[in-house]
């Protein structure tokens, strides 16, 4: 049977012995795996299109849109994905949410963090490195995450800024384990004790 087209599609030629039911399902079936296919979220692309061919095209109800990558495994690049909502953290003990709320957002392989946290007594933090959160368990990093976290400035005298860290897979640290999140700062004394009152979360960092 004569093809035609990019993909190659079937169609009878004049010398093709008029079987319409099969030439249709043949047709058919080739142009299948070019069209967009339909599931209701992820695991169902997962469970129905984990064997299909690659360059097979996935949307969910949600918008989301992916492309198989792989011939043989249940590979896929994202196209399109809804932003997901931001969720709350867990917080270590001695500690509570300020304003605004300690959250996290995981986009892909990158997490966000925005927030304020608080001593729950009302005294400042620690100079020395401390862990006052930990990350959801699917946003724990394989590599330890760092980057500048902000503070408050009452007192004298305050930079107003430290380190904040989120322990990774391969961490050894004896403040916490993977996922831990940690503040440090070497800021100088305030009315109240040593450190900060408050200490911001706002930051990013890749989970690969």
């Amino acid at each position: 049977m004569a093809t035609i087209g990019n993909a190659d599609l079937p169609v009878p030629g004049g010398g093709d012995a008029p079987t319409w039911p099969g030439a249709l399902a043949a047709l058919a079936a080739a142009i299948d795996p070019h069209l967009v296919q339909h599931v209701a979220d992820l695991a169902e692309r997962n469970e129905t299109y984990a064997e299909a061919p690659l360059h097979t095209l996935v949307s969910a109800e949600d918008g989301s849109l992916w492309i198989k990558t792989s011939a043989v495994d249940n590979v896929w690049a994202t196209i399109h994905e809804p932003l997901p909502a931001w969720r709350p953290i867990s917080l270590a003990g001695g500690y509570a949410a300020g304003d605004p709320t300690p959250q996290v957002l995981l986009v892909g392989q990158q997490v966000h963090l925005r927030g304020r946290i608080i001593k729950n007594d009302g005294s400042t933090f620690a100079l020395n490195g401390v862990k006052i959160a930990d990350v959801p368990a699917d946003c724990r990093p394989a590599q330890p995450g760092n980057w500048s976290g902000g503070a408050s400035l009452a007192g004298d005298p305050m930079t107003g800024v430290g380190r904040m860290e989120v322990l990774g897979n391969s961490s050894s640290s004896s403040l916490g384990s993977s996922g831990a999140l940690l503040w440090f700062s070497q800021d100088g004394t305030q009315a109240g004790g040593l450190g900060a009152a408050w200490v911001d979360i706002s930051g990013s960092y890749w989970k690969n």
